[in-house]
């Protein structure tokens, strides 16, 4: 039973059983291999669904983003990536990619996160290409959850994101020791996955496309905070930069950024902890 499995089990169960309640019928394997001809029936096992990668393109309706000096609007940069990575992710066998929007429309950051809890997601990916602090800032740069942030420019890019209170699941109809248990046990899980797949993205994409100085970070923003999800926010570039600008406003471009991502993407839900 995987992480995912255990919380959504745990939730749904009280924590304690009333014995009387519950009925034992013991079958000897004798009489249950009779039943069957004299051969014991093997434990049927229901085939395991496709994993689901959830992309999020930030912004979008009235909330353009970041807005380059030549007019480039970060919401159209990030669907468009967004759309190409899930079209050569999707052709991977056994796995599906979804989009929190696939239009030009504005989503709230919780509603993001519960989009991605609906759809029971294995993997939560922010896309953007923000403004960052200072304009000579460019390149990938990846960021995973932490109530403090990792350095002041991640704390910076998470601040603009409009970061908002923390989300969470249910456990009122648990014990309070079970439910801390089962809640601390998910979070470790889910952290353990984010940091594995934010390393690998990023290592894997930069043999190919320039890296933000110390590219893999950490802040508070609102739309990582699925205590169930693994959950990563990537900058594909920042818009605040004119060479990044450049990059982003090209359609050629802007695929081979997808090609890559999707790549790596491809290769972090094939190993562990996901596989």
């Amino acid at each position: 039973m995987n992480r995912r499995d255990l919380l959504r089990f745990a939730l749904g169960v009280p924590a304690v059983l009333p014995m009387a309640s519950v009925t034992l019928l013991h079958v000897s394997p004798s009489h249950a291999q009779a039943q069957e001809g004299g051969k014991p029936k093997p434990p049927s096992r229901k085939p395991r669904p496709p994993r689901l990668v959830m992309l999020d393109p930030g912004h979008g309706g009235h909330d353009p983003g970041c807005i380059g000096a030549r007019g480039t609007y970060e919401k159209h940069v990030v669907l468009d990536i967004a759309k190409e990575v899930a079209r050569q992710v999707g052709k991977a066998r056994g796995w599906q990619v979804q989009l929190t929007r696939d239009d030009d429309r504005f989503i709230d950051l919780k509603e993001r996160v519960r989009i991605a809890q609906a759809a029971k997601a294995d993997l939560f990916i922010s896309l953007h290409a923000d403004s960052a602090p200072n304009k000579a800032a460019r390149g990938m740069s990846a960021y995973t959850l932490s109530e403090k942030a990792s350095d002041d420019f991640a704390a910076a890019i998470a601040q603009q994101e409009n970061i908002a209170g923390g989300l969470g699941v249910d456990v009122s109809g648990l014990d309070e020791k079970v439910a801390g248990i089962l809640m601390d046990l998910a979070a470790r899980h889910t952290v353990t996955a984010a940091l594995q797949a934010k390393r690998s993205i990023i290592q894997g994409a930069g043999k190919d496309v320039r890296l933000l100085e110390n590219p893999m970070r950490s802040a508070n923003f609102a739309v990582l905070k699925a205590p169930d999800i693994p959950s990563l926010l990537i900058e594909t570039g920042f818009l605040s930069n004119p060479q990044d600008e450049t990059l982003l406003r090209d359609a050629k471009a802007r695929r081979n950024i997808a090609g890559i991502l999707a790549r790596e993407l491809t290769a972090v839900m094939t190993a562990a902890p996901f596989a």
